[in-house]
Parts: C-alpha cells; structure tokens; sequence
C-alpha cells in the first residue's frame, strides 16, 4: 500500500497538529454533480451502480477530480446489510428504498441469518480494494455502515418512515425481539466494517440516522449500546496506522458525553448543535466533524463563506476538527457552490493551526 500523500484528516481525527482543517461532505460522491447523474444512468438504477465496484469506485472518485477535498468515502448504501439478509431491497421513485419482506415479528428475527461480508456483500469489499488501489495514497478512504437502530428501522417500516411506529412499538412491547434483531445487525456491522478495514478502508463511520427519533432512556437502550458493541468490536490498527471511528446521531446533540464515552474517536455534528458548546462538553476525548448546515449550500459564494468563517472561530484553535456538513449534500447544490465550501475551510482555517 502506497504512503498517504495528504493524512491530515487521519490526523484530526486523533486530535494531531494539522495545517489546515481538513474538509469533506456526507453524499460528495451525488446527485448534485452532473457526472454523477452521467454514471448513474450507466448503471441503469442506483443499486446497480452500488454493485459494481468498478462504477462504484469511478463515483468515489469523481468528487476528488473536482475538489481538494482531505477524505474519499466509499459509494455504497447504508440499506446492503439488510439487502444481503434476503429482505429485498427496491427504490421507489420519489419514495426512497423499500423492503419487501419486512421484519415485523419474532419468526422474521429469528429467520435472519447475521451477514458474512465477503460471501454476502463481495462487491462493496471489491469496490473499497479498488478505490484503495485507484485513489494510490492521495487521501485516505472511509469506510461506513448505518446502525443497527437505523437499520432496524428501515426493516421493521419496510421503508422510510416518519414516526417510526411499528420499530417503535416492537421496541416498547417487544424488546427481547428487538433486541434479537439489533444483535444480529451489530454482530453484521462488525464484520462488514471490518471486512472493510481489511480491504483498505482507513477509517470508518457509522451513520445513526434516526437514533435522534428516540427518547434518552431509548437512545441508551435500542441504539448507543449496540454502537458501543461495535466499537468494542472493530479493528482499530491497520497498516501500521490507527484506524478511527466516527459515531454520527443525528439530532443527538444532546447525548455528545454519552457518545464519546463509547471509546470512538470523533463524534459527527449536525447543524443543530453548536460546535464551540460540543468542543466544551466533550473536550480532548474525542474529535468533531461537522456541522454547516447543507442548506447553506444554496446561499451566495459571500454567505457560505462567512459561515465557514463563523464555524471555525466557534470550534477556535487547536486539534481535532474536521469540517463538513451536518447532513448529506442535496442534489439541487450546485457544484460550484459546493467548491466555494470546500475551499473556504482551508483558506480560513489555516490560521487557527499556527504551532
């Protein structure tokens, strides 16, 4: 494997000196680059390109070609555990994903076999060695899973949801069986992370999108815990090098202290929280990535700069920041806009790093 040429977002992560505060977005391999609307149509639907590594690592990297952005994150799909546990996954236009075998009692639990990543999901393990291969020490490569709570949902709803009723009420009169599922999927997190880490991903997220629906005492129980098992279980050394983990909750602004007791490295922010409060509670244990909001994405080039602006003097001097969005980037962005963002970060950011 070849030397990194550009480390600095591994470096913040682990809270080490920096030059400038590295940069990268949620979704930067998207909708909103015309490029990537161009492969999509290659592939013919969205999980046909996720299943070949080959278009899936040509979309990782298009982003890369455009920006000087610190970090790749590999295409994939937070839904390919659930997929590969046969409940059969389809995009509905205008809908998002559906299932069509949902899990909505004990017998369609105990059915579920936990996912064998190389023998279940070989394409993303091929896609993360050939983006590895093809991104050839440039920066460092991001490896993710969703949370066993986020994954669990989209299998009990069978789709997206809005209140999340029948999780939640397997959760609340059913709990051994929900927590029967959320092992299984955590017991699948780990192997596919790390069959990730294995194939050359330098660190990794996980994207707890809808943990922020539950209570406090819910959020511990159905989802933190289950998170805490996977950082227990990850290989946390490759290549000679730490391989750190982001937690990412959103709106779980108020469960930061919680979250970095996990042992992970950094915590992700969304646009809710506000960072210099965060750095506060939670300070040296853990990095922060975030948190513009991507809405300010449609603001002028002037406005978006002095948010980022704003941003870094909230986080102020010192280790441990990597800038992004507190969300995914929506497809309506326009690529420039998203340029203006990203070169921002490190035109302004350099002065808070002066030794």
């Amino acid at each position: 494997m070849s030397e990194l040429k550009n480390d600095r977002f591994l470096r913040a992560l682990l809270r080490e000196p920096v030059d400038v505060t590295p940069v990268w977005m949620m979704r930067q391999a998207g909708r909103y680059l015309p490029e990537y609307r161009a492969s999509r149509g290659q592939a013919g639907d969205f999980m046909s390109l996720c299943m070949n590594p080959e278009l899936a690592c040509e979309v990782t990297l298009q982003p890369l070609r455009r920006y000087p952005l610190d970090a790749a994150i590999l295409f994939s799909d937070i839904l390919t555990i659930p997929d590969a546990m046969g409940l059969g996954l389809y995009f509905e236009t205008g809908e998002g994903p559906r299932f069509r075998k949902p899990v909505q009692d004990a017998a369609a639990v105990e059915a579920l076999e936990v996912v064998d990543p190389h023998a279940d999901l070989p394409y993303v393990v091929d896609a993360v060695k050939t983006i590895r291969r093809e991104l050839n020490g440039s920066v460092p490569l991001i490896g993710f899973s969703g949370s066993p709570w986020t994954l669990a949902t989209y299998m009990v709803e069978g789709g997206s949801s809005k209140d999340f009723r029948r999780a939640k009420t397997m959760a609340f009169n059913e709990p051994e069986v929900m927590h029967m599922l959320l092992t299984k999927l955590a017991d699948s997190v780990i192997a596919y992370l790390n069959a990730q880490i294995e194939a050359g991903a330098q660190a990794v997220q996980i994207f707890d999108t809808w943990g922020g629906a539950l209570s406090g005492r819910a959020y511990q129980e159905f989802s933190l815990s289950y998170m805490q098992k996977i950082v227990n279980g990850l290989i946390r050394e490759r290549e000679g090098r730490r391989v750190p983990v982001i937690l990412f909750t959103k709106n779980g602004g108020q469960w930061l202290e919680a979250m970095a007791d996990t042992g992970c490295d950094a915590l992700g922010l969304d646009w809710t929280t506000n960072i210099a409060q965060a750095r506060q509670r939670v300070g040296a244990k853990v990095a922060l990535q975030g948190n513009m909001d991507p809405t300010m994405l449609y603001a002028s080039p002037k406005r978006i700069r002095q948010e980022v602006e704003t941003i870094l003097s909230e986080f102020g001097t010192g280790e441990g920041h990597v800038f992004n969005l507190g969300h995914g980037i929506t497809p309506e962005v326009s690529p420039e806009n998203a340029g203006v963002f990203i070169e921002a970060v490190h035109e302004f950011s350099a002065q808070y790093h002066r030794g």
